[in-house]
């Protein structure tokens, strides 16, 4: 495998015929190529995908109310429905088994957060403590909510990095007083969210706190929560099922009707995710494994010209002693070093291709478009085990021939 002569004599043989080389290493380049850019795409959208399901946790539920659309038991349509204090009770004491973080929430928008001459408009949620885990924000700083501030209706808030960035610049805003909308508050805590920049650009502050500011009557916005983690995903489905259709009869809602009461159910999202990723994958693999027959068939038919072109050549050898295991090794180990550098340089271009487009195609929903090394490596493989059969094959043919008849092949 290391003789030097050996070497020696490929790469000679190579420079004497640049342009069949050339096309050898063209096929398997670009089926590698194509191979790469394809898997890379798929994984962007597999990485689209998956950011839009990291802003909260998996087994998220919230619950938000709308307007009726139907008339109900002598009740209108057009009836807007307003959760309260409890119907916060109501699910609690309904689905104890299954729920796991609860916190019902009340949102006020563009309020005005001034610290020390800085200032800008963000989304004040009064929430539960439990409301961290549902979307599965990190504490960088301090801490969270606390149900003694809860309890206290204290005025202390959760503040989102960037409006730490905004407001301190690269100062702690721990323990600093903000004014919102011209009312003091106490940063306990800096957090972080894998939602990425607009849920960091939230305020959190108790829910007592929130409602008795922003709100009359004990009225709430929306309603999160999180099912028990051991509900299978059918399970899970049926929970929020049952909760909506409790819910509907409570308010005295059409069972019918799809607008008044709304349940986002990630449970029910990630497994049409689920079905739809399994989907691309087929779609993908069907497509890499035709780009790869379609590398074999080209390198093979290359191969087998090859080999027919160097007869003669192949019949001197005989004539000069070479023997037809020698001959067959020499023609493998060219096939092979084709195919294997010319697989690297179409990796390579495939890489540097993704890289390049990757800013264009995240315009697209495409994120991240990358494809892991192995399994390009793998293709690359699979494509010098079929360079090496092609050109076993007509070797082994060419080289059973006798010498007087290779030497008159025309």
């Amino acid at each position: 495998m290391f003789d030097l002569d050996r070497w020696q004599e490929i790469f000679q043989t190579i420079g004497k015929n640049k342009l069949r080389t050339i096309l050898a290493g063209f096929t398997i380049a670009f089926a590698i190529l194509l191979f790469t850019l394809l898997f890379g795409i798929g994984n962007g959208l597999k990485h689209s995908f998956e950011k839009r399901f990291s802003n909260d946790a998996a087994n998220s539920v919230y619950i938000r109310s709308g307007i009726t659309t139907k008339p109900y038991k002598g009740l209108q349509s057009g009836r807007k429905i307003q959760f309260r204090n409890d119907d916060s009770k109501f699910i609690n004491e309904k689905f104890e088994d299954e729920v796991q973080f609860f916190s019902p929430n009340v949102e006020r928008y563009n309020v005005q957060a001034i610290y020390v001459g800085e200032h800008n408009n963000y989304t004040v949620r009064g929430v539960y403590p439990d409301y961290q885990p549902l979307e599965s924000a990190e504490i960088k700083d301090g801490r969270f909510l606390s149900y003694l501030d809860l309890k206290r209706k204290a005025k202390v808030v959760a503040i989102g990095r960037l409006v730490e960035k905004d407001l301190f610049g690269n100062k702690n805003a721990l323990g600093k007083n903000i004014s919102l909308d011209g009312i003091s508050y106490k940063v306990v805590g800096v957090f972080t969210d894998p939602g990425g920049d607009r849920d960091e650009r939230f305020i959190y502050t108790p829910f007592s706190t929130a409602q008795g500011m922003y709100r009359i009557n004990d009225e709430l916005d929306q309603i999160g929560l999180t099912y028990n983690p051991s509900l299978k995903v059918d399970q899970a489905i049926a929970f929020s099922n049952l909760l909506q259709k409790m819910l509907k009869e409570k308010h005295n809602i059409d069972p019918r009707d799809q607008a008044a009461i709304r349940i986002q159910n990630y449970a029910e999202d990630a497994k049409n995710v689920q079905q739809l990723m399994f989907g691309l994958n087929i779609i993908i693999l069907f497509i890499g494994i035709g780009t790869l027959i379609a590398g074999i068939i080209g390198i093979s038919n290359i191969m087998v010209y090859i080999v027919k072109e160097r007869t003669k050549e192949i019949g001197i050898r005989k004539a000069l002693g070479a023997t037809p295991g020698s001959i067959i090794g020499m023609i493998m180990m060219e096939s092979i070093f084709i195919t294997a550098s010319a697989g690297y340089v179409g990796l390579l271009l495939g890489v540097f291709a993704l890289k390049g487009i990757a800013s264009t195609v995240e315009e697209y929903g495409i994120l991240n478009p990358s494809v892991e090394t192995y399994v390009v490596v793998g293709a690359t493989i699979i494509l010098i085990i079929a360079g090496t059969i092609a050109g076993y094959i007509p070797a082994k043919r060419a080289a059973s021939i006798k010498p007087i008849v290779a030497l008159n092949d025309e």
